[in-house]
C-alpha cells in the first residue's frame, strides 16, 4: 500500500472516530444537561462517553474493516490517550476553579487593596430566620441589604442597622423595580421572604400564592438577569407532610396544607431555571424552634414552653406525630455555611433537608422534657387539632455536603425559652407580635396588595404530582 494510500485511510478513519465520539459526547449529554453536573460526574460523563465511541468504532472496524483500518492496538492505544487527555482537561479545569483562580483573585486584590466585601441581599431579613441570619453575615465581614416590608416592625433589626454594612430597603419584595434596585451589586442572594407556617398561610390563599410562589419566580428571575452568584431559596420539610417513613431529600413529596405546596410549586419553579450560571440552593428547614431578633410563639416548641411556664400547664394535641426540630440560630448558620463553603462535589439538585437526625422527635416527648424543665406544670392531652403532618426526616446529605452539624438541641432550647419568660423578658405569649397568623389578620391591608398572575393555578396544582426529572444517563 502507497503512503497516500495509508494516509487517505487514516484520514477516513480519524474522521469515524472524531464523528462518533461527537454524537456519543451528545447523548452522554456532556454539551446539554451534563453542563450543569458537579466535577465528579463530569468525569463519569466523560468516561462513558470515551468508552461508548470507542466500542462503537471497534464494531465498525470489525463489521466493515475497509471503512476503518487501524490496527486494533492502535484503537486501543487511542481509547486510553482520549480517556486519559480528556480526564486531565477536566481535573486541571476544576483544579483551576478550586485552587488557581482564587489564588490569583486574592493576589490581584492584594495588588488593589483590601478585597471589597461581599453583598448579600437578605429578602425577609427582617423575620424569624432573617434577624439571627443578618447579624452573623455581618460579623463575617459581608455587606448586607435587608428587602423586608417590615409587617412585623423594626425592633428585629434594630441593632444590625447601626452597622456600617447593613442597609435596610423597606418595601414589597413582589415588585420587580424594586428587586431590581436591591439587587444592583449584590453577590449573593437569601431569599426568607414569605407567609410561613400552615395557619398564616390559610387566612389568604389569594394573598399566600402570590407572595410564596409568584413573588419567587420574579425573585428568582432578576437574580439570574443580575449574575448572582448563589441564591439561596427557605424551604421546609413540611413538604413531606405525613409518613411513617425516615425521608430524605430523594423521598417522595406529599404536602398536607398550601404552605407546602407553594413550597413546592417555587421549588420546582427555581429547578427549571436552572443552567450553568444559575443553580440555587434550596433548604428545607426543620420545624424551628428557639430566640431570635423576632422571636415566635406560634411554634410548638417555643408555645409549649411558655404555656408551661406561664400557664402551668402544657396541652398536647395529636402527642405522636413527628417532627424534626431545628434551632434558629443553626438554621441561619446552615445559610451561611452554604454561602461560604463550596458545594460543586455534591450531588445535584442542591436540595438539602436542614436539622440534626438526633432531633426527630413526637410531639409528646416534646411535651415531656418541658415538663422536665416544668415539673410543677399539668400535662394534658386535648383533642386533635387537625394537623397532619408526620414525618422523620434524615439530615445526612447536608453533613456530607459541607460538614453542618447543628449546635443546639431541643432541651437547650427550651431551657433558652424558658429562661428568657422567667427573666421577664417575655410576660405575654399572646401578644400579637409573636404570631405570624395574628399580624397577618391585623396588618395584611396596611402592608400588603393582593395581585396574582393566572399562571400560578397550575403550578400549584401540579405539586402534589411527581416532578418531571431531567434525563440520567444510566451508567
Amino acid at each position: 500500500m502507497s503512503l497516500e494510500a495509508i494516509k487517505q485511510d487514516a484520514v477516513l478513519s480519524t474522521s469515524i472516530i472524531v464523528v462518533v465520539s461527537l454524537l456519543v459526547f451528545y447523548w452522554c449529554g456532556f454539551y446539554t444537561f451534563g453542563r450543569a453536573y458537579q466535577s465528579k460526574y463530569k468525569l463519569i460523563i466523560v468516561s462513558q462517553a470515551v468508552a461508548i465511541a470507542y466500542l462503537i468504532v471497534g464494531t465498525i472496524s470489525f463489521m466493515l474493516p475497509e471503512m476503518i483500518t487501524l490496527p486494533r492496538s492502535v484503537l486501543v492505544a487511542s481509547w486510553v490517550l482520549s480517556w486519559l487527555g480528556l480526564l486531565h482537561a477536566r481535573v486541571w479545569a476544576s483544579a483551576w476553579r478550586l485552587v488557581v483562580a482564587p489564588k490569583n483573585a486574592s493576589m490581584d486584590a492584594g495588588h488593589a487593596g483590601t478585597p471589597k466585601p461581599r453583598t448579600v441581599l437578605v429578602i425577609g431579613g427582617g423575620g424569624y430566620i432573617g434577624s439571627a441570619l443578618v447579624p452573623r453575615l455581618l460579623a463575617e465581614g459581608c455587606c448586607v441589604r435587608i428587602l423586608d416590608v417590615m409587617m412585623y416592625g423594626g425592633a428585629s433589626i434594630q441593632e444590625a442597622l447601626r452597622h456600617p454594612n447593613c442597609e435596610l430597603v423597606q418595601a414589597d419584595f413582589r415588585h420587580v423595580d424594586v428587586l431590581v434596585k436591591a439587587m444592583r451589586g449584590v453577590d449573593e442572594v437569601v431569599h426568607l421572604g414569605g407567609l410561613v407556617g400552615d395557619p398564616a398561610c390559610a387566612v389568604d390563599e389569594e394573598l399566600t400564592i402570590d407572595i410564596n410562589l409568584a413573588a419567587t419566580r420574579a425573585v428568582a428571575e432578576v437574580a439570574k438577569g443580575a449574575g448572582v452568584h448563589k441564591f439561596v431559596f427557605a424551604s421546609t420539610c413540611s413538604v413531606y407532610g405525613a409518613s411513617d417513613e425516615v425521608l430524605d431529600e430523594r423521598s417522595a413529596l406529599n404536602p398536607v396544607s398550601l404552605y407546602a405546596r407553594t413550597k413546592i410549586a417555587s421549588e420546582r419553579l427555581l429547578l427549571k431555571l436552572t443552567d450553568d450560571s444559575f443553580q440555587p440552593i434550596i433548604v428545607r428547614f426543620g420545624t424551628i424552634y428557639g430566640i431570635s431578633g423576632r422571636t415566635r410563639f406560634d411554634l410548638v416548641v417555643n408555645l409549649l414552653t411558655a404555656k408551661a411556664v406561664l400557664d402551668g400547664e402544657i396541652t398536647v394535641h395529636g402527642g405522636d406525630q413527628w417532627r424534626p426540630f431545628l434551632h434558629v440560630e443553626d438554621a441561619a448558620r446552615s445559610v451561611l455555611m452554604l454561602l461560604r463553603e463550596p458545594i460543586e462535589d455534591t450531588e445535584a439538585p442542591f436540595i438539602f433537608n436542614v436539622g440534626c437526625n438526633r432531633e426527630n422527635y413526637t410531639i409528646e416527648q416534646v411535651a415531656n422534657l418541658i415538663r422536665d424543665q416544668v415539673p410543677d406544670a399539668l400535662l394534658s392531652h386535648g383533642t386533635f387539632d387537625g394537623d397532619r403532618r408526620n414525618y422523620r426526616v434524615d439530615f445526612t446529605k447536608i453533613e456530607r455536603a459541607i460538614g453542618f452539624t447543628t449546635q443546639w438541641t431541643v432541651e437547650e432550647g427550651i431551657r433558652q425559652v424558658r429562661e428568657l419568660i422567667q427573666g421577664g423578658a417575655v410576660r405575654n405569649y399572646r401578644d400579637p407580635a409573636y404570631s405570624n397568623v395574628t399580624v397577618l389578620r391585623e396588618s395584611a391591608d396596611t402592608y400588603l396588595e393582593r395581585p396574582r398572575p393566572q399562571w400560578v393555578q397550575e403550578l400549584i396544582a401540579d405539586s402534589s404530582r411527581p416532578p418531571d426529572l431531567p434525563k440520567v444517563v444510566s451508567l
